[in-house]
């Protein structure tokens, strides 16, 4: 029998626990439903360990039960403290602990993947019954079949236990931190963005970030004579809320002018609610969105343009090689692009580095 543990929303994505500067950061596709982006989804990769963060994470203790699985010893190499929570439905069960923060993990029978994500108590012929027509097999990976399912707009990622009893719906990852679904899924139409955003999108360098983001739909506080940041976030993701509550006094004082970009890279963690979110605020008219989104405004009703909005948003985001949110684009005082991928560590010489 498995231990009990609550359902724990986790604030982080990729399982190889890396040391990385404080952002949401995105899996592909989405580990909670309603999942994935709008019409068909939009996911962007997770960030993997670099060498030197490995190298830097302290090695955690393994439980005996664990010892030996490839997927564990790699968690635990990272610096996670992992606890073993059983085998059901023949899966094994773990869970990681880096900080204050916690992941779950189901297994796969070889030992060497891992779905992030709890089982529901849904068989797989539960599954195909409530899901007909909106199904697709993705095949059998480490000895788990995989499952593409879609509800309307949005879709969903499951794996099913060896026995069929049980399905997991999250990502999975190997034991080198490869996101697995990814590639499963790079065949159903939609579920991979294909879009180009202008002929720069294809090159996916650093410089063609500015232009794009430029053309991606977003609200703007601050005066226009003021170096131009923009903020690519989630609505739900809470370093983005912290680094804009960092800089906005910069804004209000006229120091530097912010464009807050809506994105939906949380569905996989907050059950669909960064979605719902970012359709609300750009529901809004460009002039509201900062404000409503300070408030908390993210209940109105969703305008009929609203997704479409998401989607190019979405696939600027991929386009950039978005990593997580926020993250920063902005145009130096020497005329060359700037970029940060999560909260600045010092806003007074971040706002510097921007000519603000």
């Amino acid at each position: 029998m498995r231990c009990t543990w609550p359902v724990i929303i986790v604030l982080f994505a990729s399982p190889a626990f890396a040391a990385a500067p404080p952002l949401c950061a995105l899996p592909a596709p989405t580990a909670a439903a309603p999942a994935g982006g709008v019409d068909g989804g939009t996911p962007v990769s997770a960030p993997t360990a670099t060498p030197a963060a490995k190298a830097a994470a302290p090695a955690a203790v393994l439980p005996q039960a664990l010892a030996r699985i490839p997927f564990a010893e790699h968690v635990a190499a990272a610096g996670a403290t992992l606890t073993d929570l059983g085998t059901s439905h023949g899966l094994h069960g773990l869970a990681a602990r880096s900080g204050d923060q916690f992941m779950l993990f189901e297994v796969t029978p070889d030992g060497e993947a891992a779905v992030s994500g709890a089982p529901i108590d849904l068989s797989v012929a539960e599954l195909q019954s409530i899901a007909a027509g909106n199904i697709t097999e993705l095949g059998r990976v480490h000895g788990l079949d995989g499952f593409f399912v879609r509800s309307g707009p949005h879709f969903q990622v499951f794996y099913a236990s060896p026995d069929g009893q049980r399905v997991v719906p999250g990502v999975l990852w190997d034991a080198t931190g490869k996101d697995l679904t990814r590639q499963q899924v790079a065949s159903v139409p939609g579920a991979i963005p294909t879009v180009q955003v202008g002929a720069a999108a294809s090159s996916g360098s650093a410089a063609s970030a500015l232009p794009l983001v430029e053309r991606a739909t977003f609200g703007t506080i601050g005066p226009a004579s003021a170096p131009h940041l923009f903020m690519l976030i989630d609505p739900q993701c809470v370093y983005s809320m912290r680094a804009f509550q960092m800089l906005r006094p910069y804004a209000e004082a006229g120091r530097i002018q912010i464009s807050v970009i809506p994105l939906a890279v949380l569905d996989y963690e907050d059950h669909g609610q960064s979605t719902r979110s970012a359709l609300a605020l750009l529901s809004d008219p460009g002039d509201r969105i900062v404000a409503a989104w300070q408030s908390g405004s993210v209940t109105n009703p969703v305008s009929a343009g609203a997704p479409s909005l998401l989607r190019r948003n979405m696939a600027i985001a991929e386009a950039i090689g978005l990593k997580g949110t926020p993250t920063f684009i902005w145009r130096k005082p020497d005329g060359t692009e700037g970029r940060l991928d999560g909260v600045p560590v010092n806003a007074s010489a971040f706002i510097a580095s921007i000519g603000g």
